[in-house]
């Protein structure tokens, strides 16, 4: 739809209820207008923790409702479990949505998305909140909190809808939570090659971030 600066976008996100397709470039109904920034087999699905928005509206006296900010995901923790946010999920941690059965009539294989990246936030933050009201630059804050989001790999076609479950299927690198890679990345100090070092064996961590963590090693 028409957005800011003349230009086009498709961040403004609304719920769905009928199952969608998910493929290698992410769920088939999803558009971006600006595809050398986002979209792709890195980018391919977005997932935001609706603390997010709590977050933002506590801080600056808003009421920005979830699908704000282009979310493709969100969830919800139940029976006790961890809500998924930057300090609970990991670099490289597969998550299927949904599980291995006939719903709605559609059979096949669950979605299996591998997290690959962490979210940048873009001044197109900015403009979309900046709709509702004159704020700070809200997505330089989101940045500097972490809390942007993540980017999902497609590991497994299949069919995604609402109120699935959603399972951790594989966590490889436990030590890997986006939070931790926030610090690291945004942090001015250098720190020890065994600290970072670990991080650029990540396989899956998509490359401009292991260029960001190889530049914090100290030298001797």
């Amino acid at each position: 739809m028409p957005f800011t600066r003349e230009e086009m976008s498709a961040i403004d996100k609304a719920p769905i209820n009928a199952p969608v397709a998910v493929n290698f470039m992410g769920l088939t109904t999803d558009e971006q207008a600006d595809r050398r920034h986002h979209g792709g087999p890195l980018k391919a699905v977005h997932q935001l923790a609706t603390a997010t928005y709590d977050k933002i509206n506590a801080e600056f006296g808003l009421k920005v409702h979830v699908g704000t900010l282009g979310e493709n995901l969100t969830t919800e923790a139940v029976n006790g479990l961890l809500e998924m946010t930057e300090t609970t999920v990991c670099i490289g941690d597969v998550f299927q949505y949904g599980q291995d059965e006939i719903i709605d009539g559609n059979g096949g294989d669950r979605v299996q998305l591998r997290i690959v990246q962490p979210r940048r936030p873009c001044y197109k933050i900015n403009d979309q909140i900046g709709q509702f009201t004159k704020v700070p630059n809200i997505a330089s804050w989101v940045s500097k909190q972490g809390i942007a989001g993540w980017y999902f790999q497609v590991v497994r076609d299949g069919m995604i809808s609402a109120n699935l479950p959603v399972y951790l299927i594989e966590r490889p690198y436990p030590f890997a939570t986006l939070e931790k890679l926030w610090q690291l990345s945004s942090s001015k100090e250098k720190f020890a090659a065994e600290v970072i070092e670990p991080w650029l064996a990540i396989e899956c961590l998509e490359e401009s971030w292991k260029t960001v963590l190889a530049k914090k090693i100290k030298k001797n």
